[in-house]
C-alpha cells in the first residue's frame, strides 16, 4: 500500500505515514488501489522536489535562503492572452528617463513576459517567407536574409524575454540593442584574440574546457565594460546585460555556422544548423552570460565596479557555472547525445540558476524598498 499524500510505501497496520506524517485513518485504500495509480504523482513530486532542492543550493550561493517555488504556467500565462498594440508600445518605451519607475514602485512579483512570443512569431514568419523565396522560386538573393533571420530569431526572442523580466524597467530597448549588436560582435573579437593565445584544433575533453574558459571570458570582458558603463545595482540588470551580450554572440556565431554549412554541405545542412542551434540557444550563450552578468552585479552591488569584485570568491563560484556548462556542452560525450539528452540536462541546469537569480533579484528589490 502507498501513502495517498506523498506516495511512499506504507504498512497496512500503520496509522501515520513514516515519511510525511499524514494521518492514515482516512480511507486511503480506496484512494490508493495500486502502484500504477500513484506513479505519475510520485514522479511529479520527485521532479518538483529535485527542482526545489537544486534552487535551494543555488540560493545559498547568492546569499538567499530557502528554495524557489515558481509556477511556470503562471509565469508564461500572458503569452497566450490577447494584447493590444498599446501594450507592446508601453514595453518598448520603458527604460527611458521619463518611463523608469521609482524604486518604491518597482513590482516585486514574478514578471509575466509575453512580448517575446510575438517577436518570435514575426521572425518565424519572415524566415518562412524567405525560405519560400529561396526554395520555391530558387532566388539566391533571399539566402543571406534567411540565414540572418533564422539565426537571430531564437536568441533575439530570448533576449526580449530577459528584457521583460527586468522588473526595474531601467534599461531602454535602445541600450539593449547596442549591447546585443556591438557587444555580441565585440565579444566574438575578444574570443578570437584569446584563441590566438590558446588555440584549439581538435575537440576533446581538454580542448572543450579551453573553449568554455576562452569564450566565457571573452564575453565576460564585454559584460564588464557595459556593467561599468551602466553601473547597475540590481541583479536583474546583470541578468539582462549578460543575456544581451550572450544572445548577440550566439546569433552571430549561428549565422556563421549556417553560412559555412550552406557553402560546403548544401541547403539541407544549413537548415539543420539553423533549427538545431535555434532551439539549443535557449540554454547556451545567452543563458550562460546572463548568469555571469548577474554574478558581477550580485558581488558589486551599488558600488563602482573594481578588480576586487572580479576576484571575489562569490563571483568566481558563480562564474564557474557557465564555464562548466559550456565545457561539458562541447565535450565529446557521444553516448549522452542520443535524443539530445546531455544538452537538455544542461539547459535545465542553466535555467535552474536563472530562475534562482531572478528570485534573488526580486528579493533584493524588496529589501531595497524596505531600506
Amino acid at each position: 500500500m502507498f501513502c495517498y499524500n506523498c506516495g511512499n510505501k506504507i504498512e497496512e497496520d500503520h496509522k501515520f505515514c513514516e515519511s510525511c506524517g499524514v494521518d492514515l485513518q482516512v480511507n486511503i485504500y480506496e484512494k490508493v488501489a495500486s502502484t500504477s495509480e500513484v506513479q505519475p504523482d510520485r514522479f511529479q513530486d520527485q521532479v518538483k522536489s529535485t527542482f526545489m532542492q537544486a534552487t535551494e543550493r543555488v540560493n545559498r550561493m547568492v546569499g538567499e535562503e530557502g528554495s524557489v517555488d515558481v509556477d511556470l504556467k503562471d509565469v508564461f500565462s500572458d503569452v497566450f492572452k490577447k494584447h493590444t498594440k498599446e501594450d507592446a508600445e508601453k514595453l518598448f518605451i520603458s527604460g527611458t528617463t521619463l518611463t523608469t519607475p521609482d524604486e518604491r514602485d518597482i513590482s516585486t512579483s514574478w514578471p509575466k513576459p509575453w512580448l517575446f512570443g510575438r517577436v518570435f512569431l514575426v521572425l518565424a514568419a519572415t524566415f518562412i517567407l524567405l525560405y519560400i523565396a529561396t526554395d520555391v522560386f530558387e532566388n539566391l538573393n533571399a539566402v543571406p536574409g534567411m540565414i540572418i533571420i533564422g539565426s537571430f530569431a531564437a536568441p533575439t526572442s530570448l533576449l526580449i524575454m530577459f528584457w521583460e523580466m527586468n522588473a526595474p524597467r531601467n534599461i531602454s530597448f535602445y541600450e539593449v540593442g547596442k549591447m546585443f549588436f556591438v557587444g555580441g560582435a565585440a565579444s566574438i573579437v575578444i574570443t578570437l584574440i584569446l584563441y590566438e593565445v590558446f588555440p584549439v584544433y581538435d575537440i576533446d575533453f581538454t580542448s572543450a574546457i579551453v573553449i568554455g574558459v576562452v569564450e566565457e571570458i571573452g564575453k565576460l570582458a564585454i559584460i564588464l565594460y557595459f556593467i561599468r558603463k551602466v553601473n547597475p545595482k540590481y541583479i536583474l540588470n546583470g541578468l539582462l546585460i549578460g543575456a544581451a551580450i550572450g544572445a548577440g554572440f550566439a546569433a552571430f556565431e549561428s549565422a556563421g555556422y549556417a553560412y559555412r554549412s550552406g557553402i560546403f554541405l548544401g541547403e539541407s545542412a544549413m537548415l539543420d544548423i539553423i533549427f538545431m542551434r535555434g532551439w539549443m540557444s535557449i540554454g547556451t550563450h545567452a543563458a550562460w552570460s546572463a548568469i555571469a552578468g548577474a554574478a558581477v552585479v550580485y558581488v558589486k552591488r551599488n558600488e563602482p565596479l573594481t578588480s576586487d569584485h572580479i576576484l571575489h570568491a562569490d563571483f568566481l563560484k558563480l562564474f564557474a557555472v557557465p564555464i562548466v556548462l559550456h565545457a561539458v556542452w562541447d565535450m565529446p560525450l557521444e553516448a549522452l547525445h542520443n535524443f539530445y539528452f546531455i544538452f537538455i540536462v544542461l539547459i535545465i541546469v542553466a535555467w535552474i540558476f536563472i530562475f534562482s537569480l531572478i528570485s534573488a533579484g526580486l528579493k533584493q528589490i524588496v529589501r531595497l524598498n524596505r531600506e
